[in-house]
């Protein structure tokens, strides 16, 4: 009685087997007819109507006074002394992120300064002030004496001025 048992269950795994076709040669099968008719079929493309678009000018504004070179913003400090930090500022470097930013701290402090990262929150980048002054025409001069001590350093000569909104 076992042998036919077992008999009969390979009987049935032989036929199960033998029916069922390999799903690679189906696809394969498929693949083949679309290429064909493919590229049996000429490609034509129908003419496709372009009509020209007219923008306005878009008026940039930038938050910079460009008679004197100074951007205006409104900026917290992040960090250094936030008492000290006057209405003009030299920055020398803009970061999205504060880890960079944290950086270019570390190495101004190991050339000497005492710098300050304040956060502009409206466009989200962190600013690494070099020195802050209460007039323009002392912070114009540190930018520029910053800008000749460190003639080879292209990232330093974009420094640029700060006045601080509040």
């Amino acid at each position: 009685m076992k042998k036919l048992v077992v008999l009969g269950m390979g009987v049935c795994m032989v036929l199960a087997f033998a029916s069922c076709k390999s799903s690679e040669s189906a696809y394969k099968k498929a693949y083949e007819k679309a290429k064909q008719q493919e590229l049996a079929e000429p490609q034509v493309e129908a003419p496709v109507e372009v009509t020209p678009v007219v923008a306005a000018p878009v008026e940039v504004k930038k938050a910079t006074d460009s008679a004197n070179g100074v951007r205006q913003e409104k900026v917290t400090v992040v960090s250094g002394d936030n008492s000290s930090m006057k209405d003009y500022s030299v920055v020398c470097g803009s970061f999205g992120l504060k880890a960079n930013a944290e950086g270019l701290r570390d190495f101004l402090i190991a050339e000497g300064y005492n710098p300050i990262i304040a956060f502009n929150a409206d466009t989200a980048m962190y600013r690494v002030i070099v020195n802050t002054f209460g007039d323009r025409a002392s912070a114009a001069q540190a930018r520029d004496a910053f800008k000749a001590k460190y003639p080879n350093r292209k990232d330093f000569q974009g420094a640029w001025l700060l006045y601080r909104v509040y």
